[in-house]
């Protein structure tokens, strides 16, 4: 297991209000997901999905995995089983957030995939060894899975829907929320909707765009601006420069920011706005801010 404490605690995760005292595991821990370093995207849905809902969710998983992220969800019957078995056959890695011990594979039925992750990633949970499934459970976990992942990606949900759940700590954590359109009279599409229609981004039919929004393909200007002689850089006030010295090329969430800075949150949200009218830094969804 690993605590606040440990430099190897999930870095995104520890970001979040309330990260788990104790986070078990179970697989193969790969230290740049820990670092933060290799993106980690959730993929979360219904139990009943459609043949397009399925359709989706396999091609999406398959992308995401060829193109170096991690795939995160839940091990639940439906989106997140066929999430996580399509990251794995493409060659990718998988993250399974139980509401259970690590030890305890629930539903029973997915107990060859469970094996399949431990060899292709981990299964994590904040519950003791053998801990059984209990419906409090799976709703808490569900803040688990948004706090792990830079994006989460809704692709069929009722109005009541865990899937629904995890968006709003999506949304509460500064991540970016995308929600696959379906049709107006679709019982499963209902959720995916009402989050298009509170803001939420479309998960369109070309995939290269979703993928570069995702920061799977490395942006021209930021490469060339990492290389820049730092001579070019012109004297900032010591408040901007503080704030600059706490940026990264990737992003980072505003409370981080205001973390690492030790500034007062309005001091560092002028400094931000500043910096980017100089075209130093990029404000992208979600309140996050990395270096232009």
């Amino acid at each position: 297991f690993w605590t606040p404490a440990d430099a190897d605690y999930p870095r995104l995760l520890l970001e979040t209000p309330s990260p788990p005292p104790i986070l078990y595991y179970r697989g193969e821990v790969e230290l740049q997901e820990n670092l933060g370093q290799k993106p980690m995207v959730g993929i979360v849905g219904t139990r009943q999905p459609s043949e397009y809902g399925i359709r989706w969710t396999r091609q999406i998983s398959t992308a995401l995995a060829k193109n170096g992220f991690t795939v995160v969800s839940g091990m639940a019957e439906g989106i997140d089983t066929e999430s996580h078995i399509a990251a794995m056959k493409a060659g990718g890695r998988t993250i399974a957030v139980l509401g259970t011990g690590v030890d305890v594979i629930y539903p029973h039925k997915n107990r060859d995939l469970y094996k399949q992750i431990l060899t292709a990633g981990l299964v994590v949970s904040e519950y003791p060894t053998k801990t059984p499934p209990d419906r409090t459970h799976f709703p808490r976990r569900n803040r688990i899975i948004a706090g792990l992942s830079r994006a989460i990606l809704v692709m069929e949900a009722p109005l009541k829907s865990g899937a629904l759940i995890t968006a709003t700590y999506a949304n509460e954590f500064g991540r970016d929320v995308y929600a696959l359109p379906g049709r107006l009279d679709d019982y499963p599409s209902q959720g995916c909707l009402k989050l298009l229609s509170q803001g939420a981004s479309f998960i369109l039919k070309e995939l290269d765009e979703l993928l570069t929004m995702l920061g799977a393909i490395p942006q021209i200007d930021t490469i060339e601006a990492s290389t820049a002689p730092e001579q070019l850089m012109p004297t900032l006030s010591p408040e901007l420069q503080t704030v600059m010295d706490a940026m990264a090329s990737d992003a980072l969430p505003f409370d981080f920011i205001v973390q690492q800075t030790g500034m007062a949150a309005g001091s560092v949200s002028s400094a931000l706005l500043q910096l980017e009218l100089m075209g130093f830094i990029s404000q992208l969804p979600g309140m996050r801010y990395q270096k232009s």
